[in-house]
């Protein structure tokens, strides 16, 4: 900002002068106080005084206080810049990280019939599940069993029921809400209620799917909400066997919870393949980040029991 400075430097002198003649009224006012005299007896050429520097004092402060704003606002700025490049840069390298991952380790089909397969069906659950699918012994560390061939478990075709999924604060599903409902989460969902919408928008929410039975899923597909640009835009999984034991992450090669990317629009299906695959009878689908609201049209892939 540009100011007059022969003006500025006019205006600071005219305040010197107004500061000067505000602490001669105050004598005044003091000493006639004092001694008795009334307080409005004071010289014509001190209020003069005190009227051009009071209105310069008042520009003064304008100036002052308009500058401080803008400083302020600049630096909210710049600090709201910073943060949206630092979390661009997380996500950068989160995706990284993954990418490597994959690209690095070799995947190789297993056989579905052995004993020691992870896509095996096992005849009787354990009462513990395993926390992770490893390899077959007689695989190296670097192979990832995959399944060979993958059927849908029926969200698009309807084989899936309605009671064989659920979501958080279901019970809240009401009104206006209650058009959204899990059901409704069936990929290539169309028209009003296409989809699931979940009622509240944090990293608290699921969508879980019970196969009533122990089965190997083996990826999921997902799509956005069909006639809004809402979208889950990554996600977790979790897994049991028996509904009375605990919920586990599916986790990547390093331990850690997997993150799946999901959708950039409302339309598009994105696959995702689990390497290795589940077996379990309840998945759940977390998402930990969306576009506008958390909506989910999706579908199961399942590893069929026979190999090439």
């Amino acid at each position: 900002m540009q100011y007059n400075k022969p003006a500025q430097g006019r205006c600071l002198s005219a305040t010197k002068e107004y500061y000067e003649a505000i602490t001669g009224l105050w004598i005044i006012v003091i000493l006639s106080t004092r001694v008795g005299y009334h307080t409005h007896v004071i010289p014509a050429q001190l209020k003069k005084k005190m009227e051009v520097p009071a209105i310069c004092a008042a520009v003064l402060f304008l100036l002052l206080l308009s500058q401080a704003v803008i400083t302020v606002t600049s630096q909210e700025e710049e600090e709201a810049v910073q943060q949206e490049l630092k979390e661009e840069e997380l996500q950068e390298e989160e995706q990284q990280v993954i990418e490597t991952w994959t690209r690095n380790v070799k995947a190789c089909t297993c056989d579905c019939e052995s004993v020691d397969s992870p896509t095996r069906i096992p005849a009787a659950i354990s009462p513990a599940p395993p926390t992770s699918l490893p390899p077959p012994q007689d695989y190296p560390l670097n192979c990832m069993p995959e399944c060979p061939y993958h059927r849908a478990l029926g969200f698009e075709s309807g084989s899936v029921t309605s009671d064989q999924i659920s979501c958080s604060n279901q019970d809240q599903h009401t009104g206006w809400y209650s058009s959204w409902t899990p059901n409704k989460a069936r990929l290539n969902n169309q028209g009003f209620g296409c989809a699931w919408l979940s009622k509240f928008n944090d990293q608290h929410q699921w969508i879980q799917i019970d196969l009533k039975e122990v089965g190997v899923v083996s990826g999921i597909l997902s799509q956005g909400r069909c006639d809004a640009d809402e979208w889950v835009t990554k996600y977790s999984i979790q897994y049991r066997t028996v509904e009375t034991l605990n919920w586990i992450y599916y986790k990547d090669q390093t331990g850690n919870n997997r993150v799946f990317y999901g959708n950039s629009d409302r339309s598009s299906t994105v696959q995702n393949l689990l390497r290795p695959p589940i077996v379990a009878r309840y998945i759940r689908l977390l998402p930990l980040g969306w576009h506008t609201r958390i909506a989910v049209r999706m579908e199961l892939l399942m590893c069929m029991s026979k190999c090439t």
